[in-house]
């Protein structure tokens, strides 16, 4: 197995930084399958989704509160910080990329592919990665061209380092402010608690949560709360069955689940400002769709720098996005063959 990479601090922020980049890259592919299901359709699925997202914000949440115990700074305002829709994944997996995407096989498939439990084939954490040309994210912050294989090995990374500086700076390493670390006060998402961050043990606590509840990489089926872990919620999407505790992988022995595959909207895949008739009112709603979300990446940015309250008001904002999703997914976008408008998610630059 490759040694860490990781250093020291500088270090270790640059990879906690490239974390909350990556955990906020699945929200709004995750966004744009939920709002595209047709009202009173596949509640199930809506379901599914829903509460995976919410868990993505509190992965979010606890990356920021590793990431301020070690003096680093939340920042989701920051150019680049929202990817350029299709986009790899910020730990550089290359073999698929993430696209704005109705609820579609396709879509729950790349759903499976981003929460994957399995481990680098060849056992190394880090693998090359090949010049493809395509729109990478980030890769390794500290080793040139290499790429994660899944997102557990990419917080096992942060893991490994973290010990390693704790290690190396005794005593010093958690210097930041307690007043920014987010509590359970603050925030509650039904699929685990937030963990406040304080020393070693804690930050560990926190990544390897994020970890064993989206990819079940070391506890199975379900994580270590007991709650089923992202990828097996998707897979139930595709196997048409719930899990029960006790279940094999691939073999869910629960109640029958359906998906209508047609009472979707067939919104564009990764649509862009410049695919809007210019000056028209769909053109107005992404950009206005696109300010609103940049605003509520700002409320995020003051929750995680020391306004921890604001953070359930954030969580309110992300489903009160419902109304601008629907001004455009539920209109055809003229020249698109009959698919139908979507947010672009092409956010202008915003002051936290």
């Amino acid at each position: 197995m490759t040694a860490s990479t990781i250093d020291n601090r500088d270090e270790l922020i640059a990879y906690l930084q490239a974390a909350m980049a990556l955990e906020h890259a699945t929200i709004p592919p995750y966004l744009t399958a939920y709002y595209s299901i047709k009202s009173t359709t596949n509640s199930d699925a809506a379901h599914i989704i829903r509460v995976v997202a919410v868990e993505e914000m509190l992965h979010l949440t606890l990356v920021a509160n590793v990431l301020n115990a070690v003096g680093g700074q939340p920042d989701l305002t920051r150019p680049g910080f929202v990817p350029s829709y299709p986009a790899y994944l910020p730990d550089g997996e290359d073999d698929f990329t993430v696209d704005l995407r109705p609820l579609s096989p396709e879509a729950v498939e790349t759903f499976c592919l981003i929460e994957r439990p399995r481990r680098a084939p060849d056992s190394d954490r880090l693998l090359a990665l090949p010049d493809s040309g395509g729109p990478q994210l980030v890769s390794s912050p500290t080793a040139e061209k290499m790429r994660f294989y899944s997102i557990g090995e990419f917080y096992a990374e942060i893991i490994e380092g973290l010990e390693k500086v704790a290690a190396a700076e005794p005593g010093k390493l958690f210097c930041g402010d307690p007043a920014r670390q987010v509590s359970s006060e603050y925030f509650y998402s039904g699929g685990g608690d937030v963990i406040v961050v304080t020393d070693l043990d804690s930050a560990c606590r926190a990544l390897n949560f994020i970890a064993d509840q989206g990819e079940g990489l070391d506890t199975g089926i379900h994580d270590t709360a007991g709650e089923l872990a992202h990828y097996y919620r998707f897979r139930q999407l595709q196997l048409g069955r719930y899990y029960e505790v006790g279940d094999k992988p691939d073999a869910p022995s629960g109640a029958p689940l359906s998906v209508d595959w047609d009472e979707v909207f067939p919104v564009k895949v990764s649509a862009r400002l410049g695919d809007y008739p210019q000056g028209s009112e769909l053109a107005a709603a992404a950009q206005e769709f696109n300010a609103e979300y940049g605003g509520f990446l700002a409320l995020l940015t003051q929750a995680f720098n020391g306004r921890p309250e604001l953070l359930a008001e954030a969580v309110r904002a992300m489903f009160r996005l419902r109304d601008g999703f629907n001004r455009l997914i539920c209109n055809p976008l003229p020249g698109s063959g009959g698919r139908h408008a979507g947010p672009t998610f092409e956010i202008p630059a915003v002051t936290p």
